[in-house]
């Protein structure tokens, strides 16, 4: 009745053959994830094990004044550790002692592997387990890595998420789950908007205290709103939950699709879903066109980052008139990410992985309107005139739902209006 298949389709790319590239790659590490994480769960504390390197990424990146107290740290190994004049685990307890201490609003405390092959050696996963012991029931340790050898920056709130979904409570309840971390603002219109739909057994991962967080059973039906999520999908599934596929909701059409699978299970009524989605829905719509003109007819070729890059693919092709060259994602998982290939049209290279020399070759061979990439490539592409869009970008901004679909097409369109104002202010 709702089923996101009754969009028209061009045939899709799910099935089609994917270049698979293994070489030298460009991506942060899974220790970004920290930045929007700890800012969506108000009790939790983020402690990186790890090196100055560290502790400087995620200062910069955070952008948090010196005399801010946020909800990160960085155990910083100095060089007795590095010689093993001190035994770490000892050193890790003091420094949780004190970290507690001082924050006695911390619930849930993270600690986050990082590269250093001190670290690594470390059992963090067993230091997790007696801190916990120690600290319980006011705080519960959980651990997970976010090695840049080991992730992506995205696969940073996978893991975190993941490490969670072992030590939520059983539930026999039939209830709703929507999995991933979502500004404030936007989760709160998902909510109002399954609520409308009558859906009011809803509960989030993460959720933005401990205390509510949600319960997992065989009667647990889940939503991903983010494409990344395959351990914390697999660790659903493995909980008995069942996930609800459908395309990511990324404009009016992502959106209207995500909403549609979820009402389906629930079985809401086409009516009730038509009184509930229209308003909004053309509200996207005209958001939308307004950033689309500049859209229209231009190519764009992915770098993979993200994850997001095939829903997005989606988004662009079909929502705002762009003709895409190269999808490139780090990983492809067709189990989330497979109704969105449903939907885009044959035509551009799919490719996972990276062989980032490779890819830049073709990126300079087909010259694209618009090339969406990490910072690392950015700055020398455009110095080699194509016009780009920072990937991480469309993580720390606001895109998902109806409310921010013209917001997420602005995204785009900004770099192509720059490098136009950019070529006519040389030609004068």
């Amino acid at each position: 009745m709702n089923d996101y298949t009754s969009i028209p389709s061009s045939g899709g790319c799910r099935d089609l053959p994917v270049l698979k590239e293994r070489g030298q790659r460009e991506v942060f590490c899974g220790l970004t994830g920290i930045i929007w994480l700890h800012r969506k769960m108000q009790d939790a504390f983020f402690l990186v094990v790890g090196s100055r390197t560290c502790a400087h990424l995620l200062q910069s990146a955070a952008g948090v004044m010196i005399f801010a107290e946020p909800r990160f740290g960085t155990a910083i190994l100095e060089e007795k550790d590095l010689a093993g004049l001190a035994d770490a685990q000892e050193e890790l307890d003091r420094e949780v002692d004190q970290l507690l201490s001082r924050r006695p609003d911390i619930r849930q405390l993270f600690l986050v592997g990082s590269c250093p092959s001190e670290v690594i050696k470390l059992d963090l996963a067993r230091a997790a387990e007696r801190l916990t012991q120690i600290h319980a029931p006011h705080v519960r340790v959980l651990n997970y890595s976010g090695s840049g050898i080991e992730t992506t920056f995205t696969e940073g709130e996978d893991a975190c998420l993941a490490s969670m979904v072992p030590g939520l409570a059983e539930t026999r309840e039939r209830e709703l789950l929507i999995v991933g971390a979502l500004p404030d603002v936007v989760e709160d219109q998902a909510l109002g908007l399954l609520n409308d739909l009558g859906i009011d057994r809803v509960r989030t991962l993460p959720a933005r205290r401990a205390d509510d967080a949600p319960e997992v059973g065989p009667n647990t039906v889940f939503a991903l709103t983010q494409p990344f999520l395959g351990e914390t999908h697999a660790a659903l599934t493995r909980r008995g939950a069942r996930h609800i596929q459908a395309p990511f909701p990324f404009g009016e059409e992502g959106t209207t699709a995500w909403l549609r699978a979820v009402a389906d299970e629930f079985d809401v009524s086409a009516e009730t879903f038509e009184r509930v989605t229209a308003a909004p829905r053309a509200r996207a719509r005209k958001a939308i066109a307004a950033q689309a003109a500049e859209l229209n007819g231009k190519s764009v070729f992915f770098f993979p980052d993200s994850q997001l890059e095939l829903p997005l693919a989606r988004f662009l092709t079909r929502e705002c008139g762009m003709d895409a060259i190269e999808v490139g994602a780090p990983f492809i998982h067709k189990g989330l990410v497979g109704p969105d290939m449903d939907l885009i049209a044959p035509g551009p290279v799919i490719s996972e992985g990276q062989d980032v020399d490779l890819q830049l070759d073709r990126a300079r061979a087909a010259r694209p309107d618009l090339t969406v990439c990490g910072l690392g490539l950015a700055n020398p592409l455009e110095a080699e005139g194509l016009a780009t869009k920072w990937a991480i970008e469309l993580v720390f901004t606001p895109v998902h739902f109806y409310e921010q679909a013209g917001d997420l097409a602005g995204l785009f369109s900004r770099p192509l209006r720059r490098r136009e104002r950019l070529r006519l202010e040389a030609a004068e």
